[in-house]
This record gives structure tokens, sequence and C-alpha cells, in this order.
């Protein structure tokens, strides 16, 4: 992969991604930043809800699940010094569809976070993390 990030002004930046799709980011207004956009390590969280997402979604479509919503949320500590690295990761699966089964999507969510998801993988070098799921009908 082959990503670009140029400087704007401020701290704000501009990344473009080597599949050719642009996102802003910047810092905070206490930092010099103007909130315009996503934070850095916000990006990281992100990326590792979308790459578990779509372990878990493409999994459960596998399994023959009639899934029709999937919503991932994450809370995430910092260590409070330098480098203020992930040290706790909590990821919550949202599922709705029509006679979900419970065994298989936490067979699915553990596939991602054992198997499939390289991000929340690398970020589990230097990280706590934790899932839980909901099933709603």
């Amino acid at each position: 992969m082959n990503i670009s990030v140029n400087w704007v002004d401020g701290l704000l930046m501009v990344g473009k991604s080597d599949s050719g799709h642009t996102i802003t980011m910047d810092g905070p207004p206490e930092s010099g930043g103007e909130n315009l956009g996503v934070r850095p390590m916000e990006m990281l969280l992100l990326g590792v809800a979308g790459c578990t997402m779509i372990d878990v979604v493409t999994t459960l479509k596998k399994m023959r699940q009639d899934l029709s919503h999937c919503e991932t949320k994450i809370n995430a500590e910092r260590a409070t010094d330098h480098p203020k690295v992930f040290t706790n990761i909590h990821i919550q699966f949202i599922v709705k569809g029509k006679d979900l089964d419970s065994k298989k999507v936490d067979k699915a969510i553990t596939l991602s976070a054992e198997k499939y998801c390289s991000a929340s993988i690398m970020l589990g070098e230097t990280a706590t993390i934790t899932h839980d799921f909901e099933v709603v009908e």
C-alpha cells in the first residue's frame, strides 16, 4: 500500500489512500488544530472498527445468517505518558437480523479477533482488546 498525507495549514492534513480516496485530518484546538477533521488516533480506531466489521459481516453471510444491520462501537483508553498508545480497547457489536444465531455471531467475532482482523491483531500487541455483542431481532 502507498498513501500520502499533505499538510494544509496549522494541523490540518489531507490524506490520500492507495485506492484514490481522501480523508481530512486535524488536531484539537488545544493543540493548535481547528477541529476540521478526524484525529489520526481516531483513524486507527475507525480502521479497526471497519476491518473487524468486514470480517464479521462476511463470515455471518457465509454462515447463512439473515443479517440486516451491523454496528461496531469502540471504547478505548490511552496511556497518559508518551507515547500515548492505546492500552485498552473494547469493541461492541450490535447486529440485527431475522433469527440470528448467537453462537454463530460469537464465532464470527472470535474468528475476526483471533485470525482475520489485521488491524485489531496488530493493536493487540500494545492494548488489551475485549469484545461483546448484542443481537437485536
